[in-house]
Formats: structure tokens, C-alpha cells, sequence
């Protein structure tokens, strides 16, 4: 293999973290690599997420790009993965972390305790809105589509008073700046595998990047996620999770939101970390789904706006 070909999205933010992996791809084995832009249905849509099939619409065009050999790695931001195992492709790293919290981006430099009632806050995460809704229900939350730039557009020009977006996101693309709050990760949980890339690959092929993988980030990622698929909720579900390594424990807390923000349900467990006789990050996320399910966590997910 002369080089690596490694396909993503075509935004600012993709093309970005897609070059994060190919310098510590070639920091790490040397290899040459190649960036293949791929447009997904997600690109192409402006409808609403939790309408349009979730942020799965991003991962689609990419995975066929590999399978027909078009490329030979994917990078995705973590969250943006439906939770269903692939037969054909796996997750063959997940690096470190970056901030997993969310960020308000607010006009004069507010935070979201100073913005005046009736003030219009934009997202299109259905669990950003029903946070909201909950924080401050004399708010207006708006349903907004677009990339970064376009939504810290809405901003500048008046049109919102603010927009929630991922930090790490923010950071990676130079614009931290335009952060006005970070929003606490334990009291504001946020999508599962937030702030974490996922590097897939052709299954038998994990040797291509495996070098990448963190095992602390992995842990805490697929308790998340596997949260995620016990409760039967897609990626655009309103369940905010937060996991982390910790003096030899995987801690998990997971929060499961009502749509109006009226209700939520959480559910925190921790276990030994690392464990070589068990799956850690299968066995927490079990306990926590479990009390979540029984306190009624499906009748909450199934909703929509």
C-alpha cells in the first residue's frame, strides 16, 4: 500500500479531525496518506435531524465508500455512530478524548443563567432541547440545521440569541473563542461519545490503525453507547451520558430527558477498571440501563417533537 486513503465529510470540522488522524497516523507508523472527501445524505438535507433519521444520515455514505473500496479507513465524529455493530466494519480506534462538554455560543457574551426570558436559542439535538427546556423552560428553543459557521451566523446576525455547540468541535477547528459557557459535563451530560473520534475500517483490517486506539476513552465511550443500545435509542434520543476512568473505577451516569424537559430519569453506577475476566463498559452500562428502563426511561425516548 503506497498510501492510506482516508474518506470523510467534506465540512470544515470533518476535513479537520480527518487531518488530526492521517499527522498521528503518520507520526505513529510513517505511512502516506490520502483525504477523500465523501458527501452523505445528511449534506444534502436541511430537514431536522430528529425527523430526517438522526445523525446516522453522516455515516451511511462513508461506510459505502469503504465497502466498495473507495477508501480504506472513515473517520466519524463518534456520536454520529448508530450504536449497531457492522458485520463488515468495525471501530478500529477511538483516540483521546477531546472536551466532551457543550458550549453556548450567546450574543454580548452571556451565559445561559443572563439570557432574557423569551430569548431564542437554536440546536438540533432533540437532548440539547429538551436541556433546555428544562433549565429554562421561559426560553425559546429553535430546531436549526447547518455547520458550525452557519449556526454561529444565526448569532452574529440577530436571528438567535444563542446556539449550543460540542466544544470539542469548537476547539478543533480554532474557535473557541466564540465560546460564551461551557455547560458542566455532570450536571449537563451530553450525547454519548461526545468529543470522541471513531476510526473504522474493513474488518480484519484493525491493524491499519489500531495504534490510535485509547483504552481509557474506549471504555468510557462504549459504556455510553452501550447504554445507548439497551435502551433501544438512537443517536439523536434525548439521553444525555457521562463516563470516565478514575482511580481504577469506569464511573457512568446517564440521564434520559422528556422531550418538554418536564421529566428526567438518571441512573449512576461505577465498576473496576481495568477488569481482564469481564467487558467493564458492558456490565456498568447493563446496571444503569436496567434502573433506567425500570423507572420507565423507554417511554421517554420513543417520543418526538
Amino acid at each position: 500500500m503506497t498510501s492510506l486513503r482516508i474518506g470523510t465529510r467534506a465540512s470544515t470540522l470533518a476535513l479537520t479531525q480527518t487531518g488530526m488522524v492521517a499527522d498521528d497516523l503518520a507520526d505513529a507508523t510513517g505511512v502516506k496518506t490520502e483525504i477523500v472527501r465523501i458527501t452523505t445524505h445528511g449534506d444534502r438535507t436541511n430537514e431536522p435531524l430528529s425527523r430526517a433519521g438522526g445523525a446516522g444520515l453522516f455515516t451511511g455514505a462513508l461506510r459505502d465508500a469503504l465497502l466498495a473500496d473507495k477508501c480504506d479507513v472513515i473517520v466519524h465524529s463518534l456520536k454520529d455512530l448508530p450504536t449497531a455493530p457492522h458485520d463488515r466494519i468495525v471501530i478500529a480506534a477511538i483516540p483521546a478524548r477531546e472536551d466532551p462538554r457543550d458550549a453556548l455560543c450567546a450574543r454580548d457574551g452571556l451565559t445561559l443563567e443572563q439570557l432574557p426570558a423569551g430569548a431564542r436559542v437554536g440546536t438540533g439535538s432533540p437532548r440539547r432541547m429538551a436541556q433546555l427546556r428544562a433549565k429554562r423552560p421561559d426560553i425559546e428553543v429553535v430546531d436549526i440545521r447547518g455547520n458550525v459557521e452557519t449556526r454561529l451566523g444565526k448569532v452574529t446576525s440577530g436571528e438567535l440569541d444563542a446556539v449550543v455547540l460540542a466544544a470539542a468541535g469548537l476547539n478543533r477547528i480554532g474557535r473557541a473563542d466564540v465560546i460564551t459557557e461551557h455547560l458542566d459535563a455532570d450536571r449537563w451530560p451530553t450525547a454519548p461519545g461526545q468529543g470522541a473520534l471513531g476510526v473504522e475500517v474493513r474488518r480484519g483490517e484493525e491493524y491499519l490503525v489500531e495504534t490510535l486506539d485509547h483504552a481509557e476513552t474506549r471504555a468510557a465511550v462504549e459504556a455510553e453507547r452501550e447504554v445507548l443500545a439497551l435502551l433501544e435509542a438512537g443517536c439523536s434520543a434525548p439521553v444525555g451520558a457521562r463516563a470516565v476512568v478514575d482511580a481504577g473505577l469506569l464511573l457512568l451516569s446517564v440521564s434520559v430527558y422528556s422531550l418538554d424537559g418536564t421529566t428526567t430519569l438518571t441512573s449512576s453506577h461505577a465498576i473496576a477498571w481495568p477488569d481482564d475476566d469481564g467487558d467493564p463498559s458492558r456490565e456498568v452500562a447493563a446496571s444503569v440501563a436496567r434502573e433506567l428502563l425500570d423507572a420507565g426511561a423507554a417511554g421517554l425516548t420513543g417520543e418526538r417533537p
